[in-house]
């Protein structure tokens, strides 16, 4: 069959990062993971080892290199494993120590013991924003089997002691290559790193030791956060294959938008109607704060389009040293429809306006007949 783009594979751009490619592996391998796929056993394999081959060439940036100018040809000879004839253990004991964990490492930090990494999202609002808040999150993990505890096994018949590596879960391998003979450390291929052999499986968990729960906690989200900033909830992800330590929450923000607020930095932005009367006479205008409405002074002769600032209405810099301002933007408004004495007002303001019209213009064509006769000389 014939093989498809290594990119399209992963789902990313040919001008996808590191942390992209290895982002993309680690989302789709956890998508076709024995304890999480639920369509067929081959298909599951088939994508996984499709996905395998795909990282081994985007995550070496020398082979990525030949990829991208050859193809596929050009990889030939260059140390690729034949993943069409590996089994999907050998594949997965392979790859799991990129991710950490035996198994069940894959998406955490650094560190052989570690679960999975989840991530989900928290919406606020710019006023939860400015005050900081305790969220309330609900989410789904895969977690330990109520029923065995994470050992797979019924209480009846408690897990043996893997033979090959003596439950240590680990062995040594001996890699040859130019330098000569080397010794690592890798994961049992027996027990999958687990250091025991089940042999009467849960029926709750068909011998998995995992199970989705759903899980509420609060969380306290401080002042100024920024949109799409994480906050990390540690110990809140999935357990390890030995229910040891777990991996980590990711809260990513999210600020709903304001309906008159716009936010830049720690600074605010809202646009205020006023009158002609009040740009011309100068008064008081009301402009909305997340502290509620607030009454504000305008200066007479305020033209459209002038800004008021108000000094700490905004958002906790960071590092919550002071606040950030507010800006006013004043925007002259026209009425659309006039009473009767709004429009007597108006005319007789516009007769008076006409005559220093007048005036004015008088002096202007002084000016210019005066500008015209000095280019004539």
């Amino acid at each position: 069959m014939e093989k498809r783009d290594y990119y399209e594979v992963l789902g990313v751009p040919a001008n996808a990062s590191a942390e992209d490619v290895k982002r993309a592996y680690r989302k789709g391998a956890l998508k076709y993971h024995p304890d999480n796929f639920k369509g067929e056993k081959v298909e599951g394999e088939t994508r996984f080892k499709e996905l395998a081959e795909a990282y081994e060439v985007l995550s070496d940036p020398m082979k990525r290199q030949r990829y991208d100018r050859y193809g596929h040809e050009g990889l030939r000879g260059a140390g690729m494993h034949d993943f069409s004839t590996m089994g999907f253990g050998d594949i997965f004991s392979m790859f799991e120590d990129i991710f950490g964990g035996a198994g069940g490492g894959m998406g955490g930090r650094e560190g052989p013991d570690r679960g999975l990494d989840l991530e989900t999202e928290v919406e606020l609002t710019l006023e939860q924003v400015a005050t900081g808040v305790d969220h309330t999150i609900e989410f789904e993990r895969v977690d330990l089997c109520e029923s065995c505890h994470g050992t797979r096994s019924t209480p009846e018949h408690p897990p043996d002691k893997c033979g090959a590596c003596g439950g240590y879960g680990r062995q040594q391998q001996q890699v040859r290559s130019i330098f000569g003979v080397s010794v690592r450390i890798v994961p049992c291929r027996k027990c999958q790193g687990t250091g025991v052999i089940v042999t009467d499986p849960c029926k709750k968990c068909r011998g998995s030791g995992r199970g989705k729960k759903r899980r509420v906690l609060t969380v306290h989200i401080p002042a100024g956060v920024q949109e799409g900033q994480m906050l990390r909830v540690s110990g809140e992800g999935e357990p390890n294959t030995t229910g040891t330590a777990r991996g980590d929450l990711h809260c990513y923000i999210r600020v709903r938008e304001h309906p008159l607020l716009d936010r830049r930095g720690a600074d605010l932005v809202c646009q205020v109607p006023i009158s002609f009367s009040v740009a011309a006479l100068g008064g008081k205008v009301q402009v909305p704060t997340l502290a509620g409405p607030e009454e504000v002074d305008v200066p007479a002769g305020t033209q459209h389009g002038e800004v008021l600032t108000l000094k700490n209405r905004g958002l906790p810099t960071p590092g919550g040293r002071g606040a950030g301002s507010e800006h006013v933007v004043l925007l002259l408004e026209v009425p659309t429809k006039l009473t009767a004495a709004q429009r007597s007002a108006l005319q007789e303001y516009a007769h008076v306006e006409a005559g220093d019209a007048m005036k004015n213009r008088k002096g202007f064509l002084d000016k210019l007949k005066h500008y015209f006769d000095r280019e004539r000389r």
